[in-house]
């Protein structure tokens, strides 16, 4: 087993020798969670591996999982137990009754060393009372006593719950009489029970055991022995929620020994407009573009992994700034890989970005290199804010890391960039090596926002007499006595009159209905849209279609709609919008939505109707187009697997269904991913193009694409994803684009037709929703089948589904089975969409 550990020895702490002896605390457990840091400010975690977990009072609680996987580590500084006279190990434990578990020592024979070997003890015959567990650490040979690296609790017997509180190294070997001990040299005293672990439970383990007394005393520790290679993994994943998706990406960062801190001071410099030498540019690592390339796909700018791995409060991207707001100075950390940069030979001085945060803050900076670029960070070397003489007053301000102040590391391998212990929050400007002696300020390239003339169209009257829709004169009913409501009914507040809205997120929608099943408001199409509002206009203005058999049974319901941007029509606080605007079957209308909001601002609405003519000062903007928002196939009995990023490891499986049951699908691929060679996604897919499948877009770094600030960061989650797309495919070009978490607005979709050049742009969603979301790490996995089944037999067409669950892929096959036996044709989405410009079946 290793210690899965992104912070081993990350910060360097050097533990002073004393003359004397005394007993040294390693984790008092008064964190706040139960993964953290110890009193060593090392990492500690179960890595969500218990069936629960808790900590409260200095006690962790937990009950392992019965399938043996559960544990529990401490990682150490690369500790020097031997030299500081410490003998045993003690741990103050209750567990079940004759209960027994492993003890896994991690040390090195050099902190410097890739490779850490391990032993094991194995305690039993726990009373089920509080009893204090004194280890020998002589009961681990071969182990390498001044370079301890980590301690895991493992193999439990038993499956109810445990308490560990009081982790320390102790001077000697025996502890009171009231203790449990574990030592190679101790025979079990009168009364001690005996249980055997088995050679199946860890093969280096034999059949010889170790018992606890009823007094407290461990006879005989067995211990084994491996070696094996350090490899400290973090893996961060979101949930994900309906018609999400979800990414995980495992990124290694590890550490050593203690670093060697100087005195030197370096206070805040000046910006130098041009670097040092004219051989030598800046070389960016984050200008903190894209809030979900950060949080959501955990990349910098350099493609390279950058997390706070679930520590911080809040991480907020915005403007090229990030924000860091820390739970706790003592747990909170966040650090960005720097991909093995050689910086002596590229001429880099240093590390410089700004900061802005209040007068009094301090944090720690670690830089780290890699004895091989292939390999983990091995040298470090850490700074205080204090130690580099940076003080703060609330406005921002250009600071350096100058490579002098960490002589520790190897310049040509410089491999990670570490921020720990924040007193408050901070705030980031664009981060980079700057070329030469004197620190030089990064420079991110931004264009003005995009400032377009907005083309008028005519308004004439029309012959269609008002007619009022609502006017929020009762809570629940509109004033056609339809429905009317919200997603979220803590964003909506109603009082007689009016309604105000406060949307959360650019998914809440606010709705009212024309009709329970199709409204024909062709009678219309010369009149408009009229809505009295106050406050914020930055949001969307959806008309809806009903299916063709106006059945809300039938899926998809509602079967399309089309989207308009409010603040386009906005006029004062009345929005006008042409109903021929609405480009949709407006025979069979089911009702309005407000979506897409992109402020948490308010906006009351205080009447909605259709009117015959607009006042003298309003024009009308000119209809932008806006795509084909789509849920379903087109092509009559068609069926089409459209299939999000998954995880590489189950591509080829995935691929060996699809080829093995003969059937063409469409893949939508996230852009950032798919440059990072690391994930080899590009490989992958170049493979499934060339057997025929269809490669489509689903933005660079997975955000919620109406939720973005304004029209120039949606245009750029396209332009970059487009890029992305063309430079690994051989120039391919695509209008088909699926949406992050199914999220659409009138503004994404006016830049998608800009960005791709395609005013017939498909925005593809879905009709079958496998719920992978839901159920694939659930205990009813087989719910997925269930949720497939069902939207089959709602006539679903379209699928969503990703391989990032081993249980989705292996219902994969069964899935397409399932749509066989409808007798349709499976295809892909540019075919069932009949897109002269596809294949032919």
């Amino acid at each position: 087993m290793f210690i899965p550990n992104t912070l081993l020895g990350l910060l360097g702490l050097t533990i002073a020798v004393y003359a004397q002896c005394s007993n040294f605390l390693i984790d008092d457990f008064s964190r706040p969670t139960p993964s953290g840091f110890n009193n060593l400010t090392s990492w500690t975690s179960d890595d969500n591996s218990m069936s629960s977990i808790a900590l409260a009072g200095g006690l962790l609680s937990f009950t392992p999982k019965p399938d043996h996987s559960s544990y529990f580590y401490e990682t150490l500084p690369c500790y020097q137990a031997a030299t500081q006279g410490y003998k045993a190990l003690s741990l103050t434990v209750k567990g079940p009754k004759d209960a027994s578990f492993m003890v896994e020592i991690q040390t090195k024979q050099a902190c410097t060393d890739n490779e850490y070997q391990s032993q094991w003890v194995v305690i039993s015959g726990l009373t089920g009372s509080v009893q204090t567990v004194s280890i020998s650490l002589s009961s681990f040979p071969g182990a390498n006593l001044d370079g301890i690296t980590g301690f895991v609790w493992s193999t439990y017997s038993q499956f109810s719950g445990y308490e560990f509180s009081n982790l320390r190294f102790t001077c000697n070997e025996e502890a009171a009489s009231s203790s449990t001990s574990a030592s190679r040299s101790i025979s079990a005293s009168p009364g001690a029970s005996t249980s055997a672990i088995s050679t199946s439970t860890l093969s280096t383990l034999t059949s010889r055991s170790v018992s606890a007394s009823s007094t407290g005393r461990v006879s005989n520790a067995q211990s084994g022995s491996t070696s094996r290679r350090t490899s400290s993994t973090v893996s961060t994943s979101q949930a994900r929620s309906s018609s999400s998706a979800t990414s995980s990406r495992t990124t290694t960062l590890s550490g050593s020994s203690s670093t060697s801190r100087s005195s030197t001071v370096s206070g805040s410099v000046t910006a130098q407009s041009s670097p040092a030498s004219s051989s030598c540019s800046n070389l960016l690592i984050d200008d903190w573009e894209s809030q979900s390339r950060l949080t959501f796909l955990f990349y910098n700018a350099m493609l390279q992994p950058s997390s706070d791995d679930g520590t911080m409060k809040k991480i907020e991207v915005g403007g090229n700034r990030v924000t860091l707001t820390p739970n706790k100075p003592d747990t909170s950390y966040f650090y960005s890989k720097t991909a093995c940069t050689n910086a002596q030979a590229k001429g880099y001085g240093g590390i410089s970005f700004r900061i802005k945060a209040s007068s009094g803050t301090t944090f720690g900076v670690q830089l780290a290199s890699a004895t091989t670029c292939s390999g983990e960070d091995t040298s470090f070397g850490f700074q205080t804010t204090r130690e580099l003489g940076w003080t703060f007053d609330g406005t921002e301000k250009l600071y350096s890391l100058p490579f002098s102040k960490f002589t520790t590391i190897d310049l040509s391998k410089v491999s990670s960039i570490l921020f720990t212990t924040l007193s408050g929050p901070v705030q980031f400007g664009p981060m980079a090596f700057y070329c030469g002696t004197t620190p030089s300020e990064y420079i991110v390239k931004t264009l003005p926002l995009t400032s377009t003339s907005v083309s008028t169209v005519a308004a004439p009257r029309g012959t269609a007499a008002a007619k009022l829709i609502d006017d929020f004169s009762a809570q629940n009913l509109n004033s056609l006595g339809q429905w009317h409501g919200g997603d979220n009914d803590a964003a909506v507040t109603w009082v007689k009159g009016k309604v105000t809205l406060k949307a959360p997120d650019a998914d809440f929608a606010y709705y009212t209905q024309f009709e329970n099943t199709c409204a024909d408001i062709t009678a219309y199409d010369g009149s408009y849209l009229h809505i009295a509002y106050s406050g914020s206009n930055k949001f969307t203005i959806a008309m809806q279609q009903h299916n063709s058999q106006c059945n809300e049974a039938i899926a998809p319901f509602p079967e399309t709609w089309d989207s308009l941007e409010a603040a386009r029509y906005a006029t004062g606080n009345n929005i006008y919008i042409p109903m021929s605007h609405f480009n949709i079957v407006r025979s069979r209308v089911v009702g309005l939505a407000f979506k897409g909001f992109y402020t948490n601002e308010a906006v009351t609405l205080t009447k909605i109707q259709i009117v015959s003519s607009v006042p003298d000062n309003v024009h009308i903007p000119s209809k932008l187009p806006s795509g084909n928002l789509v849920f379903a196939c087109k092509r009559p009995n068609s069926i089409a697997f459209a299939i999000d990023d998954g995880d590489p490891t189950y591509a080829q499986e995935v691929m060996e269904v699809i080829r093995s049951e003969n059937i063409k699908v469409t893949f939508f691929t996230v852009g950032a991913p798919l440059r990072d060679p690391s994930t080899n996604l590009s490989n992958i897919y170049q493979d499934m193009m060339t057997q025929g499948h269809q490669m489509a877009l689903h933005s660079y770094t997975h955000p919620k694409m109406e939720g973005l600030p304004n029209n120039d960061a949606i245009a750029w989650e396209y332009k970059q994803d487009i890029d992305a797309v063309s430079d690994m495919f051989n120039g391919l070009k695509t209008k088909y684009f699926r949406p992050p978490f199914g999220n659409e607005g009138a503004r994404m979709r006016q830049q998608l037709v800009s960005t791709t050049g395609n005013s017939d742009a498909y925005i593809v969603n879905w009709n079958i929703d496998v719920e992978d979301w839901l159920w694939a790490t659930s205990s009813q996995p087989e719910k997925q089948l269930e949720a497939f089944q069902r939207d089959l037999e709602k006539g679903g067409s379209l699928v969503v589904m990703h391989y990032l669950y081993p249980s989705t892929v292996k219902y994969l096959r069964q899935f397409i089975q399932m749509a066989k036996k409808t007798n349709k044709k499976l295809m892909r989405v540019d075919q069932c969409m009949e897109d002269p410009e596809a294949p032919p079946l």
